[in-house]
């Protein structure tokens, strides 16, 4: 990590009234929960991820898919935050302490950063957490959900699926209104463990950018807007982030 670039993120997120944090799957995954596109293991191994995550799959075989998402939630109630997610929350905390704010926006399904204490999360995909039923709609937490039979079903018949965004379905409209608001009104923007190689994740740093808002990302490896951001800081996010906030004297 280059303590000179360190140094002058430090500053610009120090001096910011406003924050926008967008997070990706590396946060996750520094955490053990895995990516979609890594190989399934066990009784999963034969099946493609990327097909289970597809809202075809769910119709055609919604037994199998709920139990494949019902054990991936096996896997984030497994994980707990990272130095990464709690890095965030206390920022968070700090900035609205002081009158300002510090938007999360996420990519990720696993709840880790409610669980990190981090407030009015955007989730742009969902919450593997809750789950929905399709006739109704009517939401419950996923420790509501009786699981001992596939697909589980609601006291209405309704089938019960993760309340996610499957490949083939739309992001919801409140989210990613909420989210374009949060980039519209930073004053800085950090793009943290995500590759930034779909949309809207790469738009929201494009968007940051024609703002003319300094932006930084957090990244272990190059990504495409690798050139285009203001800043880049090599490293974990569990890692650079707790290294940043030491450096604005908001950790010991």
């Amino acid at each position: 990590m280059d303590e000179h670039t360190l140094d002058a993120v430090a500053e610009l997120v120090h001096s910011a009234r406003r924050v926008a944090v967008f997070t990706g799957a590396g946060v996750s995954a520094e955490s053990g929960i895995e990516t979609f596109r890594q190989p399934q293991t066990g009784l999963w191994a034969q099946f493609d991820p990327m097909e289970l995550a597809h809202v075809d799959a769910l119709r055609r075989d919604p037994e199998t898919v709920t139990r494949w998402y019902h054990w991936r939630f096996s896997k984030c109630a497994d994980a707990t935050p990272n130095p990464g997610h709690e890095a965030i929350t206390r920022l968070q905390r700090v900035k609205r302490e002081a009158g300002g704010d510090v938007q999360v926006i996420t990519q990720n399904i696993d709840g880790l950063h409610h669980q990190a204490g981090a407030e009015d999360v955007i989730e742009l995909h969902g919450s593997i957490l809750r789950w929905r039923c399709q006739k109704t709609g009517t939401m419950r937490s996923i420790g509501d959900v009786d699981f001992s039979s596939f697909p589980p079903m609601s006291e209405a018949g309704g089938l019960l699926r993760p309340d996610i965004v499957l490949f083939g379905e739309m992001l919801p409209n409140d989210a990613l209104e909420a989210a374009e608001r949060a980039v519209m009104s930073c004053d800085v923007f950090l793009t943290v463990g995500t590759s930034a190689v779909v949309y809207p994740a790469a738009g929201y740093i494009e968007l940051a950018i024609s703002r003319g808002v300094p932006t930084v990302e957090i990244n272990p490896d190059v990504t495409p807007m690798s050139g285009a951001v203001t800043h880049t800081l090599r490293g974990a996010s569990g890692v650079v982030m707790p290294a940043l906030l030491k450096q604005c004297g908001l950790l010991d």
